[in-house]
């Protein structure tokens, strides 16, 4: 098993926590658009209250160890590794409870490129115990309002794990697939699971609007956020989302191997 020691190491070294490169500019932005409710970054939560800019600096300050200082606006942003390890233990204890209860999970990305092999091996080791991994509304057009306008995508599945990619881009069942923040695709797909009566997830397991979405609607919801994501630490703090973890959500897929390990280890679900 990956001492805690080594995931600190790897973290730091990694850059998915310490100096991260996701700069502070970049997270102001989005808790300035947070506070007044853009839909970009809200990610599908409907806050319960309302949130300031000072407000999200602080609770971002708690959940993620960024600075709590408002005059300091450039640089890069830091995540303190303390939190990131703190998080996933929370994230792999709600994976073991999802499994010695043969849970119906759903899992679903808006970071293909780089978290797709994270969440499958996930997704691996609860179908191996039992778990029932959803893939519904398999191939289902989506019509997602980007900054470019609105483009359609195709709701797909790689292993278990669902992603959008645009229409003709790779064939089914390819690896890569488009970067989203929308709540749509976890709207669609419950939809889909509903109409077909089948089992509905008791819980999702993502990203983004994967995981804001399934809180918004009271679906146990667990998953990874950078410090420019404030939406998944509000759902938190509003008791929406049951685990987010601080990490850099945006590094080489293969750094998040010992993250995966460390996970399943702690969750009991290694192989």
């Amino acid at each position: 098993m990956l001492s805690t020691g080594a995931l600190r190491a790897h973290l730091l070294a990694a850059r998915l926590a310490g100096p991260v490169a996701t700069s502070r500019e970049t997270s102001l932005r989005s808790y300035r658009l947070f506070a007044a409710r853009d839909p970009r970054v809200t990610l599908g939560l409907d806050p319960g209250r309302g949130w300031g800019e000072r407000d999200l600096l602080r609770l971002m300050a708690d959940k993620c160890g960024v600075s709590d200082d408002p005059a300091h606006v450039s640089g890069p942003d830091v995540i303190d590794p303390e939190r990131t390890m703190a998080g996933l233990d929370a994230f792999a204890e709600r994976l073991s409870d999802a499994a010695v209860r043969r849970a119906p999970v759903l899992f679903g990305t808006g970071h293909p490129h780089r978290l797709i092999g994270f969440y499958a091996a996930l997704a691996d080791a609860l179908s191996a115990v039992g778990c029932a991994v959803l893939t519904p509304a398999q191939g289902r057009r989506i019509d997602i309002t980007t900054r470019f306008g609105v483009r359609t995508y195709n709701l797909d599945y790689v292993r278990g794990v669902a992603l959008v990619r645009e229409p003709g881009a790779r064939v089914p069942g390819g690896g890569t697939g488009a970067h989203t923040h929308s709540p749509l695709p976890l709207r669609v797909a419950l939809e889909a699971a509903a109409e077909a009566r089948g089992p509905l997830p008791e819980l999702v397991v993502g990203d983004h609007g994967w995981v804001c979405g399934a809180g918004q609607l009271g679906i146990e919801a667990i998953g990874l956020a950078d410090t420019d994501d404030p939406a998944l630490f509000v759902g938190e703090a509003e008791g929406r989302v049951a685990v987010a973890v601080p990490l850099d959500d945006g590094v080489r897929s293969a750094y998040y191997l010992p993250l995966t390990r460390y996970v399943l280890n702690r969750a009991c679900l290694s192989q």
